[in-house]
This record gives structure tokens, C-alpha cells and sequence, in this order.
């Protein structure tokens, strides 16, 4: 069992506040939605509330759609405008982590910001165009995030989503509905072509870069492309055995719903 000691909760009214807090002390906290918080820290001087700061909106643009950081899980589970891009992939996503419980409580901002390698949502996030917007370095893709662990702290405002003409696919599998994934599988094609991530491997979500350029340099897309793709993606994606599972047995289920996944985004049928 994991003890948590919280010295301070602090409720800021405004960003400028919010943030002159986070960077005060190393001991300075963000809670966020708080579903995953003992899984992230220990002892804390002071624990940042974002409530009051009007970051709990989806909104759509012209070109994207923007989410805030203090959205629930549950509300992108339930996004009609979510649902519509891409096959709905994200909120196919989402929908398979926990139970509705915890999707109420947690947020996709804390879920982005927890860099945990289980997270469901690192795939379809990356197999999208997603940008990162902080209230201090601006926009960043969520792929240059998630590769500088180190980076300065900050608050993240929203998540942006471009909107695009796509097809998605995602897949986790789990001991059980409520378990954390033994791996899980995002692919995604537009125009510009395909985009393949794999998650819990046990390591943190990354996309195939070297099957993504076989892939999308082939005009046909047969068995052949296929299992050369597969290669590719075991080739260079780091897969290691954990307490779910063993490497081989990841390694397998990374060939059949990679395939399935490509299948699926090249289908005429939903």
C-alpha cells in the first residue's frame, strides 16, 4: 500500500496563479482528475486544484478539435464529435479503461501528464495528429513529449486533435475489463497514410516509424506487405515479458491485430 502525505491543497483562481505555484517548489503538485495519484507521487508540499480554471471543455474549430486538459474520461468516451473521427478510435479507447467510475473521475489531461507505459490512450493519440498545448511552451506533438522525459514543468491547457478524413483502429487486450493492458494496438490511415503505435509493451506508447514508411511507400496492400510490416514493427518497437505476460505471447498478439488493425483502415465497412 502506497501512503500519500499532502502538506497543502491549493485552489489557484487563475492560470498565472496556478502556475507561479507548480514552479515554487519541486515538491509542488498538479492533482488533476487524482484517479492515478498515488501510482505518481508520495509526499507533496502542495497539491495544485485546476477546477476553477474553465479547462473542462470540448470544443470543435474549423480544422480540429480541442480538449481540455480537465476533461473527463468519461465525457470523451461520450463525444459525438470524438466518436466521429476516425472510427471513433479514442473513445473506443478510453472506453476500455476501468469502470465508469473511474473514467468519471479521471482526466485525459492527468492521463497524458501521468506518462504511464499501461495508458490506453498514448496509441490512438499517436496514430492521430495531436499537438499538446501548455500554458508556458506552447504547443508541442504529444510524440516530442512523451520522448523528453525531462522536461520543464508546466500545466497542460487542452489536447488538439486535427480533424482529418480517417479511418482508426485500436485494440487492448486485458487479463480482465478492469486489468491494465498486457498490450495494446493503434492504427490509423488518411491520405497521407498509415500510422501504427503500440502500448504496454511494457514500455510507454510509440509509433513503428520504420513499418509506417514500408508500408506507405507499397500501392498494394497484400500478405506479403503485411508480414514484412509485422517485421518491421517487432523489429524496432522495444518488447520485453512483464508480470502479465511474456514476450513471445506479446509478440504474437502485436502480428495478428497489427495485421487486423491494417485490414480493418483499408476496409469499406465500419
Amino acid at each position: 500500500m502506497i501512503n500519500l502525505l499532502v502538506e497543502n491543497f491549493l485552489k489557484p483562481k487563475t492560470l498565472e496563479e496556478a502556475y507561479d505555484m507548480l514552479i515554487s517548489n519541486k515538491k509542488n503538485m498538479v492533482i488533476a482528475g487524482g484517479a492515478w495519484i498515488k501510482l505518481s507521487i508520495k509526499n507533496v508540499l502542495g497539491l495544485i486544484s485546476l477546477d476553477d480554471l474553465n479547462l473542462n471543455k470540448i470544443e470543435v474549430k474549423d480544422d480540429s478539435i480541442e480538449i481540455g486538459s480537465m476533461v473527463t474520461l468519461r465525457e470523451v468516451e461520450l463525444s459525438n464529435h470524438l466518436n466521429e473521427l476516425y472510427d471513433g478510435v479514442l473513445s473506443s479507447a478510453v472506453h476500455k479503461i476501468m469502470g465508469i467510475n473511474i473514467r468519471n473521475l479521471a482526466t485525459i489531461g492527468g492521463s497524458v501528464m501521468g506518462r504511464f507505459a499501461f495508458s490506453d490512450i498514448y496509441p490512438p493519440l499517436l496514430v492521430m495528429d495531436t499537438k499538446l498545448v501548455f500554458y508556458k511552451q506552447g504547443e508541442i506533438s504529444l510524440s516530442d513529449f512523451l520522448a523528453n522525459p525531462k522536461m520543464e514543468k508546466d500545466i497542460l491547457l487542452k489536447i488538439v486533435i486535427k480533424k482529418e478524413e480517417g479511418r482508426g483502429f485500436f485494440k487492448k487486450v486485458a487479463t480482465t475489463p478492469l486489468d491494465f493492458a498486457i498490450i495494446n494496438i493503434a492504427v490509423s490511415k488518411t491520405l497521407a497514410g498509415f500510422k501504427i503505435c503500440l502500448g504496454s509493451t511494457p514500455y510507454i506508447g510509440a509509433l513503428a516509424k520504420d513499418a509506417m514508411i514500408f508500408i506507405n511507400s507499397k500501392k498494394v496492400i497484400n500478405e506479403e506487405v503485411l508480414d514484412k510490416t509485422v517485421e518491421l514493427v517487432l523489429g524496432e518497437l522495444k518488447i520485453s515479458k512483464n508480470v502479465r505476460a511474456s514476450k513471445t505471447y506479446k509478440e504474437e498478439l502485436a502480428s495478428v491485430y497489427v495485421k487486423r488493425g491494417i485490414r480493418k483502415v483499408i476496409s469499406d465497412v465500419n
